[in-house]
């Protein structure tokens, strides 16, 4: 039986609040094998009965079921639409029609914005963390004529939007951060069921947040504005095709809230008995409120956010009550994680519930804080005495595992406590287990690194007075990121603020959004070596979107970022000398274990981590050219990648073979990125093996020699060393972390020391995915489930498990755009069975590495290759068995 069995818009199951149509996407099951779509057609409606169809679509004689557009439809804003597809297969099957997918349209063009950003703020609160409340009552007389309502809603700052004394929607720290003056999205929700004839009261809450707090690690403030602001407009449909609309205006009136403080880093002051009730429902009286004012904003940067908004995602409740050496009541929450922690409690008026998070207890098993720096991480709240009172933050955020009680007005019941999970929604798309559980927990660490880094940003760490968008992290983490979860809308926003926060000529920042440039006089290192174009750092650039093309297939990306993409190469080549570029501040391989004493930076040359990323980011970026059709870019930046390769085996390697660098990650981009001559490979190969095998088997490597360790290693028929060096559970490894206790991965191989003392408190944060950008070696290299540029997004996927490190099984599974490609293997002394699951309307070439002996082939033709045995096959689930060589 053929079945469409999910429509996606954008790789989403729903889109609430578009621009534009997106792009289409369906996965398909059947019981055959070798399944391929031969045939589609689309339709559209306004309703889920699809009663009144407003498209139509032709069979379309097309294997394409990802990625599909749709040009021939025109969208009206603030709609209701429901998208639906049937198909037809090689088998002359026909699927019924597909559930449908549902959208809402958002404001498509800028003179449609009626309504304008207001505040109650006044110049002299620019540096006030106080939360602001905005209301407008209107008046409804045809409520039961009405079809549907959205409201569309943004700030400068962060809101929550109210009607009718509910909150709207379940997202969190909206809008987000973005590069606010280029690049500012609002958020659509439909509100058709919460309208009342009569009166009816919309209203916000507004806090400083990204857009005026205090942020950054030297703790400046107001990089964007000077005073929070709302913009909401609520679009009313009637049925007889009327609208009514409700914005934003000077009509509306302000009041302080009982939040009386908010900030990123430092957490929440919220006073209960100064709340306002009934501030936003019908019948309440303005009394002491004051007019709001217009606060001037470019209304042509507003962009609507689909999805992947910040919001609950989880919540984990306390496993311990600790009391510590020092006398500390400690709550343990057993998991390291990003979010808020929500509380009931009782008391009289005045009493105070106040927390301090923090992620671990220090050697003697004490609240340790030094790694927050100067973040309080602090919420407090004060009673109002009414009963029993429920809480958490609103505009701020905590990274932690514990939780200090400073104060509770009765004794402690950890029934009363809950931590919430807050992270940008994304899909889960990757599943891994094995038979090592200490394997199993790094995965755990690597997929908790994400959540709790993926707030909204991609940040580097979600703690202490940073938490900022680091290019290089990003850059490196982004293929793992994107195998454990669907990434596609989460990093093509961050990007767009990558393009926008591109310097004049082409330059990257080292953060993204940027808000170091123009305010790190205090930091000597960035105040004398600049804010932007590391190599490593800046190549996110290139590489991200190289990134998303290769897991998704879909060029939309690389047409978004190609001006950026190439304007980073350009930046290159303009500051390079005969091809070898190297410019200003460098980080090189970051705080690698080859660094000298008290240094943050490898022993690696800068040049040759320069020169490396330099030919690597040319090359992805004529690929690029190529898979968009443009050739003269192609040829040209072909060429130049050929040029600077050469030029790097001329500097770098000796005519004997040597390279210059006696370093792991050296070594390691000369592999990785094909830069090694080919008389020379093994030689290289060899040598890396050899400076690991000087410090016994163990990495010294930083954050550019880190994610491609394993790779090198096992690309050159070293996967034996590969996966000893991934299962090394001593100092330094992965595992080293999983034995500590770790629940997600730390940013220093010894942030906490064998002897139980910490790294350097001024950069030890333990919720830092960097190192965790191994996972994609489980993934592409342990189950074997890698990607084929040629036809990308794993329209044909190449299947190439590595068995190894002594592991009985491995069973994993990557949720792909059109399905799920499961990979499971078993090893018996010599014998391996392996399961694969391919999906419908896709194939993959399998390769059974090492196999000297096929015993089971299960209907496969395979034939011998250099690797042990390969075959091309279609969709299906397969079950082979064979012996290794």
């Amino acid at each position: 039986m053929l079945t469409v069995i999910r429509l996606t818009l954008n790789q989403e199951s729903a889109l609430y609040g578009v621009q534009e149509f997106p792009v289409l996407g369906w996965e398909i099951a059947s019981h055959n094998r070798n399944v391929r779509q031969t045939a589609y057609r689309i339709q559209i409606s306004q309703d889920q009965g699809f009663d009144k169809i407003l498209f139509r679509g032709e069979w379309q004689d097309s294997e394409y079921s990802n990625n599909v557009t749709l040009n021939e439809f025109t969208l009206i804003s603030s709609q209701h639409y429901f998208i639906r597809v049937q198909i037809r297969d090689n088998y002359g099957d026909t699927s019924a029609w597909s559930s449908p997918a549902e959208m809402i349209s958002g404001v498509l063009y800028p003179r449609e914005w009626l309504a304008d950003f207001i505040t109650v703020e006044t110049p002299a609160d620019k540096d006030n963390s106080r939360a602001t409340l905005l209301r407008k009552s209107f008046v409804l007389n045809r409520a039961a004529d009405i079809q549907s309502a959205f409201i569309h809603v943004s700030a400068l700052g962060l809101y929550e939007c109210h009607l009718n004394g509910c909150k709207v929607g379940e997202d969190s720290l909206t809008p987000g951060w973005t590069s606010y003056h280029n690049h500012l999205l609002y958020q659509t929700y439909e509100v058709t069921g919460h309208l009342k004839k009569g009166e009816n009261v919309l209203g916000a809450i507004l806090g400083a947040g990204w857009y005026k707090g205090d942020m950054g690690f030297s703790r400046h403030r107001n990089y964007y504005g000077e005073r929070s602001a709302l913009i909401s407009q609520l679009m009313i449909n009637y049925k007889d095709g009327s609208r009514e609309i409700v914005v934003s205006d000077e009509s509306w009136k302000g009041y302080d809230s009982a939040i009386l403080f908010s900030e990123i880093y430092d957490g929440e002051i919220y006073d209960a008995r100064r709340e306002t009730p009934g501030w936003c429902a019908q019948g309440f009286a303005e009394d002491g409120w004051r007019p709001v004012s217009v606060v001037a904003h470019e209304k042509s940067t507003l962009v609507a956010q689909g999805s992947n908004t910040v919001r609950k995602m989880g919540e984990i409740k306390p496993v311990a009550l600790i009391t510590t050496p020092q006398g500390d009541t400690v709550i343990d929450f057993g998991q390291n994680l990003s979010g808020w922690v929500a509380f009931r409690a009782s008391g009289k008026a005045g009493d105070k519930v106040v927390l301090r998070h923090f992620e671990v207890l220090d050697a003697q098993g004490n609240v340790y804080l030094d790694n927050l720096r100067t973040a309080r991480q602090r919420t407090e709240y004060v009673l109002k005495g009414e009963a029993e009172e429920t809480w958490h933050p609103h505009f701020t955020w905590q990274g932690f595992r514990f939780v200090k009680v400073e104060q509770y007005p009765a004794p402690l019941d950890l029934n009363n406590f809950t931590a919430i999970v807050l992270h940008s929604s994304m899909e889960q798309t990757g599943h891994f287990a094995c038979s090592d559980p200490a394997l199993n927990q790094l995965h755990h660490n690597i997929l908790w690194g994400l959540k709790g880094n993926f707030v909204d940003v991609p940040t580097d760490c979600p703690q202490r007075d940073e938490r900022l968008g680091w290019t290089g992290d990003a850059q490196i983490f982004c293929r793992t990121a994107s195998y454990l979860m669907q990434t596609r809308n989460f990093f093509a926003k961050w990007l767009t603020d990558l393009r926008y926060d591109q310097t004049p000529e082409g330059g990257v920042p080292h953060v993204v959004p940027d808000i170091l440039t123009g305010y790190c006089g205090k930091d000597r290192l960035l105040s004398e070596g600049g804010t932007h174009s590391a190599s490593a750092w800046a190549d996110a650039a290139v590489i991200n979107p190289w990134t998303m093309y290769l897991m998704y297939g879909d060029t939309q990306v690389l047409e978004n970022q190609y001006a950026s993409m190439k304007g980073w190469i350009d930046f290159m080549t303009v500051h390079a000398e005969n091809h070898l570029w190297h410019y200003k501040l460098q980080f090189g391989d970051w705080v690698a274990l080859d660094a000298k004493e008290g240094s943050y930076f490898g022993a690696t040359p800068d040049d040759l981590t320069c020169t490396a990323y330099y030919a690597y980011s040319t090359q992805l970026f004529a690929k690029a050219a190529k898979a968009l059709n443009r050739t003269e870019d192609y040829q040209h930046y072909d060429a130049l990648h050929q040029a600077i390769v050469r030029r790097f085996q001329e500097e770098f390697f000796t005519p004997s073979g040597r390279l210059a660098a006696r370093t792991q990650t050296a070594h390691i981009l000369a592999l990785y990125f094909n830069l090694v001559p080919d008389a020379f490979r093994q030689r290289t190969t060899d040598t890396l093996v050899e400076l690991l095998n000087e410090h016994d088997g163990h990495l010294v490597t930083g954050f550019v020699g880190t994610p491609y360790f394993c790779h090198a290693l096992s690309q050159n028929g070293r996967n034996k060393e590969a996966w000893s060096l991934l299962l090394k559970d001593d100092f330094p490894s992965w595992l080293y972390q999983v034995k500590a206790g770790a629940t997600t991965v730390w940013e220093h191989w010894d942030g906490i020391k064998p002897d139980g003392s910490m790294w350097s408190a001024d950069m030890n944060s333990f919720n830092h995915y960097a190192y965790g950008a191994v996972g994609e070696w489980l993934y592409r290299v342990a189950a074997g489930i890698e990607a084929d540029e040629e036809q990308p997004g794993f329209k044909h996927a190449i299947i190439r498990p590595q068995t190894g490190g002594g592991l009985s099984w491995l069973d994993t599974r990557y949720q792909s755009i059109y399905g799920a490609i499961g990979v499971r293997w078993e090893v018996n002394g010599q014998k391996v069975k392996l399961c694969v699951c391919i999906p419908a309307n896709t194939s993959a070439t399998l390769i059974l590495t090492d196999g000297q002996h096929v015993e089971a082939a299960d209907g496969i033709d395979f034939v011998r290759c250099t690797d042990g045995y390969t075959a091309e096959v279609g969709s299906g689930e397969y079950r082979i068995e064979y012996r290794l060589v």
